[in-house]
């Protein structure tokens, strides 16, 4: 006897249910559940599933490209080795001995090795390079011409945001949540193409900034992220946030103050703020909801909920942009 659809997902929920419901520990004889381990283990637990999602879309990738060959292959009456070996081997010679020298030329000082060492070397990763550019652009004409729907979904993961600190239209269908540190290099790198995303996709995509100092390796980290909400109270938070970025060498107490004079902020209401540690805590708030987001590095971004981490180039948001978009076009 078969139970009706609806009964059977009703007996694993139940079942489910009972299994979370049982201990997986005890501590003197109380209880410790699989629910007590979430909040520890919630931020840990979200890279794992990102990870996930980054190998099934390799896979799913790999076979794609596999079957777009066979079917190409068979399409042109060949096999797959002879048309890889025409559309891939054919088209990356190997590299010629000025290619080579010019290389090592530019690395020099790197691999500190005469030429004659690393030559064999050399010309063979210099030719894996040349056959991995051939192959992927072989794969594009394949994917060009072929109709492909991918359903992978990456995890998402919502944030709230802070209403003080939102650039662009606050009603913007795409949000960036940012989670950034005013030391970081690599936070500072990426700025440019964050203000050139929001001027692209003008009314369509919104950033809202979250604290996330490195204080291990960024000492003045934290105290810049406080003097930043200061700045906001008195309405300069993204003013004060460009100017932190445009200089992060900059951040002792005294360039924080001089900061906030050189805006022509109230130096007095400033200092107060900044020296009372008014904002101590909810610094470390942020990077708590970072933490628990799965943020384990500066910066890392949330594009509607979808992560992204480091310094990326601006193609690899606007993707993301793009396919939120879409989504949101299609759900209407």
């Amino acid at each position: 006897m078969r139970l009706p659809g609806g009964l059977l997902i009703l007996g694993v929920h139940l079942l489910a249910g009972l299994l979370f419901a049982q201990p997986v520990a005890t501590l003197n004889g109380e209880p410790i559940y699989e629910k007590d381990l979430a909040a520890a283990s919630e931020g840990q637990m979200r890279q794992l599933r990102r990870q996930e999602y980054e190998i099934k879309l390799g896979a799913l990738e790999a076979v794609i490209n596999q079957r777009l060959v066979e079917t190409e292959a068979r399409a042109r009456k060949t096999d797959v080795e002879k048309l890889m070996a025409e559309e891939v081997d054919a088209k990356a010679p190997p590299p010629t001995d000025e290619e080579v020298q010019a290389y090592y030329q530019s690395q020099k000082e790197r691999i500190n090795r005469p030429l004659e060492a690393v030559e064999a070397q050399l010309r063979k990763g210099l030719w894996q390079v040349k056959l991995q550019g051939a192959r992927e652009q072989f794969y594009r004409r394949l994917r060009d011409k072929a109709k492909i729907s991918i359903w992978l979904q990456p995890p998402k993961v919502e944030v709230a945001v802070d209403p003080s600190r939102i650039r662009g239209d606050a009603g913007a269908p795409v949000t960036i949540v940012e989670f950034s540190d005013f030391q970081c290099p690599f936070c500072q790198r990426v700025q440019p193409a964050l203000l050139e995303l929001l001027s692209k996709y003008r009314g369509k995509v919104r950033l809202a900034y979250r604290d996330f100092p490195l204080a291990e390796i960024h000492s003045r980290a934290h105290k810049a992220a406080e003097a930043s909400r200061c700045a906001g109270d008195q309405g300069a938070f993204w003013t004060y946030h460009d100017r932190l970025y445009a200089d992060i060498s900059k951040l002792g107490d005294d360039d924080l103050k001089a900061h906030a004079r050189a805006l022509k902020l109230d130096e007095a209401r400033f200092s107060g703020c900044l020296d009372s540690g008014r904002y101590t805590a909810a610094v470390d708030e942020d990077q708590r909801l970072g933490v628990s987001a799965g943020v384990n590095g500066t910066p890392a971004f949330l594009v509607n909920g979808v992560m992204l981490e480091g310094a990326q180039p601006i193609a690899a948001f606007e993707s993301l942009i793009e396919a939120e978009l879409a989504a949101g076009t299609s759900a209407q």
